[in-house]
């Protein structure tokens, strides 16, 4: 994907960093923090995203949960799991997004404000996640950039 999705994902995870801290209602924190590009398809790109990780946090987060063996849950830092819930809304709930990419933009993302050990923490949850998804056959993923993903399914 483009920098600039990269960059709107960076403002989803500020937005949803400011909502977890403040605990305001999230339309105004939306309004503070990412009303500067309402006028394109990126807002409605940015915002379907939090959206989706708000909506789907307690399932998300199960499916942590059972994938952070020797680890609690709560001490997961605050960014890790934001990063996780995003990355993960992706794969569950926006099909024209490749898995890879979502994983690849959540690592780079990490590597940019995380801790030096998150991306391994958050690569490992994830793959799990990917893993566990697509043998249960819960991805629908569509459209070009899937090629390589779809033929690894036939493949097996």
């Amino acid at each position: 994907m483009s920098k600039k999705r990269r960059l709107i994902r960076i403002k989803a995870l500020e937005v949803l960093y400011a909502h977890q801290i403040s605990r305001e209602p999230i339309d105004k924190i939306k309004n503070d923090l990412i009303s500067d590009i309402k006028e394109n398809e990126d807002y409605e790109f940015a915002s379907g995203l939090i959206d989706s990780v708000l909506k789907h946090q307690r399932a998300i987060d199960l499916m942590v949960r059972d994938k952070i063996d020797n680890w609690q849950f709560e001490r997961v830092s605050i960014l890790d799991k934001i990063l996780i819930r995003i990355c993960i809304a992706e794969l569950l709930y926006f099909p024209e997004i490749p898995p890879k990419v979502s994983i690849n933009e959540a690592l780079e993302i990490a590597k940019m404000y995380c801790s030096q050990r998150s991306p391994t923490f958050i690569n490992g949850v994830l793959d799990g996640i990917l893993t566990e998804l697509k043998k249960e056959n819960k991805l629908g993923k569509t459209g070009r950039g899937l090629i390589e993903f779809k033929k690894t399914e036939d493949e097996k």
